[in-house]
Order: structure tokens, then C-alpha cells, then sequence
């Protein structure tokens, strides 16, 4: 049931407009001044506030801003007996819903509060899905205690309070976009447009309309006029993913953007101007490729302001562990396979992997393993079999069994299976073995 607090001096009034919203089903709580309705309004947490202009101890014009500041999500209509246009205006600068008079506009005052109740129960659920967004690209959702991960972090957060422009490096699936989020939702441009492009999806025709937009006619095609994502962004951040894949041609165009703030559309003869945020990445040494020719270097200078590098998986002593446990937790809600147990063998096989494809490609395999997983605890087994093989053969190294003809039947099968892609039928065909003595012996030896 919503809540409504009807502020009014007048006892008459006051009890008149609560059986009228009584009626209409809502909870009413009221208050004769100022002051009472600022501690009824953190008492009762109402939605909506009916509010006198005039009142004892001041003025409802000047309350709007006091009810703004506690609470925000509140939506205040003014009543008044005596408008006025430039009190009317005042009421909306200072955040009021809106501003009628009493006696002639009575009619309005229901279908007007049910429109600032919709209001307020809009705000309520804006706050929760910007709060839900904030915790999802927060610093703090960057799993890892490594001290190269930790300096990273430091970085980011340091340079989100500014709009200088950003160059993430590091190796593909190292989370590049996960911190650009980050510093984008810890900025104070969190609350408007993160566009992000990669630059190596698109040719570089279509990246320059993609980025830059184009007038109707400029090209075979374009019958009407484009906005490019720049202009998306303004006021916001823009991510360039892949930024050394960038046509040479179209970093010329980037440049004058960070230089200027401007660019000229395809087919414009005007620039168009924006405010953005540049944030950048890659996982090319852009030195090497400016070396080359392909990159330029002035762009290089402008874009790489501050530089952040964010470390390899490999590097990363420890983090396999926490980050395993994480995607399994969220996989194992996400598919409703409910996990209780990660055997230590599973978590020491993903530890002797060199992880090439790095945080992305472990989420992949968690999120595989959880897939042909039977039951609610992940073992070795579930794991894809070169990952399966690596661990066997890391772990006969060390054993003292390791020239039994045991462990070099189940390496062997291991690697049968991982060439068949586990066809086990087609498995048992190369082995020359039964089917059912090859399931026999993979729950045996537990492949």
C-alpha cells in the first residue's frame, strides 16, 4: 500500500485531503508544519507528499529541497491558496512534482497523486538497478589477491575520478572491459552512456559510420542521417576495444576527437562536437607498432595519458583458485546444477594450465565442467581431457607409480579420447577394446 504525508497548517484541510486519499486506498500520515513533516517523513518513509505553500515555520517551497536531500525518491505535490507562476517555477527547480492551487484544481488531486506514486515506485526501482549496476562493475567485483592485480586496481581507481583518457593493455581475456566499466560506474559520468566498440569487428568503411555517424546521401546506402556512437557517449565513456586494429586512416580522426573534442560526420561539411571519455584497449605492443607503420604515434601518446597493464592469468599466483570458485558459484545458480563440493585435484588440475586465453578462458571451462557434471561435486573428471591429460601426466612425474603399466593405460586412453573429442565408441575402435571395457576401465581410472 502506498504511503502519502499530507502537510497542511489547516486542521480542516488536513483531515479533508486524508479521507479523500483514505478513500482511494493509500496510508496517510500527516503533519501541521515544517518541521513535523521532516520527522513524519523519516518515520513513515512515504512516497508521495501533499504540501502547503504557506506554513508556520517557513515556506513548501523551500521544504521541496528539504525532502529532496533526506529523501530523494519522494515525489512532493504543492497545494496553495494564493498561486503564483514564480513560486510554481521555483517548486519544480527544487525537485517538486508539481504545483496546483487549492479549491479549483481539487478534481486533479487523485489522478495527480496515483501519476507521482507511479513516479516515486519508478525511482525506487531506478535506485536498486543503478545499485545492482554499481556492485557489478565495482572495483571490488575484480577477484584476485595478487600484487600485480592489486596495483592495477589501485591504478584504476585513482584515475576514475578524472577524465583523462585511458590505454588498458594486457593479453586477450586478461578483464580489459571489465575494468573499463569499473572506471567508467566509479566516475562521475556513471550515470550517463559506456559505449563500447570493438575496433577489429568492422571494416573500416563500417567502423568510421559506426563511430562517426554519416549525412543521408553521403554514400550508396545512407537514406537518412546516422548518429555514430560517439555522439552515443557524449557526456559519457566510450570503450574502443582492439584500439591497435584501428584503420591508420581512422586514427587521424580519433586524434583530432582527443585533441579537440570534435569530428566531422561522413558526407558533414560541420563538425560535430561531443564530451567523452576515451578509454582504450588492446593486446598489440603498440611500439612495435608504430614501428611498423601501422599505428600512430602521436595518437599513441595522447591515448596512453595514463596506462594501465593488467597481468596475464600465468602471473597471477593464487588467483586461479579464487576466480574458479567464484564462476563456480555463479554458474552453478545461473544453470540451477547445485555445486557442494570442488575436489582439491580439480582446482590443482586448473592450476597447472598456462591459461593462453587467461580469466576468459577458465570461465569457459567452469562453466563446461559444470554442464557434464553429474553431480553436485566437481572432480578432475569434468574437466575437458587435455586439461585431464596435463594434470595425469604433471602428477605420474612426481609419483612413484609413474612406470606402472597402469598410469601409462590410463594416460594412453586419456589421449585416445581427447583425439576422438570423446566419442567413446570411435575411442574403443582405435584401442581395439570393448565399449563396455572402455567405460569400465574410464570410471576405473576416473577420466
Amino acid at each position: 500500500m502506498s504511503k502519502i504525508l499530507v502537510v497542511d497548517d489547516e486542521v480542516q484541510i488536513r483531515t479533508l485531503l486524508s479521507r479523500m486519499l483514505e478513500l482511494e486506498g493509500y496510508e496517510v500520515c500527516q503533519a501541521g508544519d515544517c518541521r513535523t513533516a521532516l520527522k513524519q517523513l523519516e518515520l513513515q518513509s512515504p512516497d508521495v507528499a501533499l504540501c502547503d505553500v504557506f506554513l508556520p515555520d517557513g515556506n513548501g517551497v523551500d521544504l521541496v529541497s528539504s525532502i529532496k536531500k533526506t529523501a530523494p525518491n519522494v515525489e512532493i505535490i504543492l497545494l496553495t491558496a494564493h498561486g503564483n507562476i514564480p513560486d510554481g517555477v521555483q517548486a519544480i527547480k527544487n525537485g517538486a512534482f508539481d504545483y496546483i492551487t487549492k479549491g479549483d484544481d481539487n478534481n486533479k488531486i487523485i489522478p495527480l497523486v496515483s501519476r507521482a506514486v507511479e513516479k516515486a515506485r519508478m525511482n525506487v526501482r531506478l535506485e536498486k538497478l543503478e545499485k545492482k549496476v554499481g556492485q557489478t562493475y565495482s572495483f571490488d567485483s575484480v577477484l584476485g589477491d595478487s600484487k600485480a592485480l592489486k596495483d592495477a586496481v589501485s591504478l584504476a581507481r585513482k584515475v576514475s575520478g578524472t577524465d583523462v583518457p585511458v590505454l588498458l593493455t594486457g593479453e586477450t581475456g586478461t578483464g580489459k572491459e571489465v575494468f573499463a566499466q569499473a572506471i567508467h560506474y566509479n566516475s562521475k559520468r556513471a550515470g550517463q552512456n559506456f559505449v563500447a566498440v570493438n575496433c577489429s569487428s568492422f571494416s573500416k568503411e563500417l567502423l568510421e559510420s559506426e563511430m562517426f555517424g554519416h549525412k543521408a546521401g553521403s554514400f550508396t546506402g545512407a537514406l537518412k542521417d546516422k548518429k555514430g556512437l560517439f555522439e552515443e557517449a557524449s557526456n559519457g565513456t566510450i570503450f574502443l576495444d582492439e584500439i591497435g586494429e584501428m584503420a591508420f586512416e581512422l586514427q587521424a580522426k580519433l586524434l583530432r576527437i582527443l585533441e579537440t573534442g570534435e569530428y566531422i560526420k561522413i558526407g558533414d561539411t560541420k563538425p560535430t562536437r561531443v564530451n567523452v571519455r576515451i578509454i582504450a584497449a588492446t593486446n598489440r605492443n603498440l611500439p612495435e607498432e608504430i614501428a611498423a607503420g601501422r599505428f600512430r604515434e602521436d595518437l599513441f601518446y595522447r591515448l596512453s595519458v595514463f596506462q594501465i597493464h593488467l597481468p596475464p592469468l600465468r602471473e597471477r599466483a593464487g588467483d586461479v583458485r579464487l576466480l574458479a570458485k567464484a564462476f563456480v558459484k555463479n554458474f552453478s545458480a545461473r544453470l540451477a546444477r547445485p555445486v557442494t563440493d570442488i575436489t582439491s585435484a580439480f582446482l590443482e588440475a586448473l592450476e597447472q594450465q598456462p591459461w593462453k586465453g587467461n580469466i576468459r578462458e577458465l570461465r569457459n571451462v567452469i562453466e563446461r565442467s559444470l554442464i557434464v557434471s553429474e553431480g553436485e561435486r566437481l572432480d578432475v573428471a569434468d574437466l575437458p581431457f587435455d586439461i585431464q591429460n596435463a594434470h595425469y601426466e604433471q602428477s605420474d612425474e612426481t609419483s612413484p607409480d609413474s612406470f606402472e603399466l597402469s598410469a601409462m593405460e590410463r594416460r594412453h586412453i586419456a589421449r585416445v579420447l581427447e583425439y576422438t573429442k570423446g566419442n567413446k565408441t570411435e575411442a574403443a575402435r582405435l584401442l581395439k577394446i570393448g565399449l563396455t571395457t572402455l567405460y569400465r576401465k574410464i570410471e576405473e581410472y576416473g577420466i
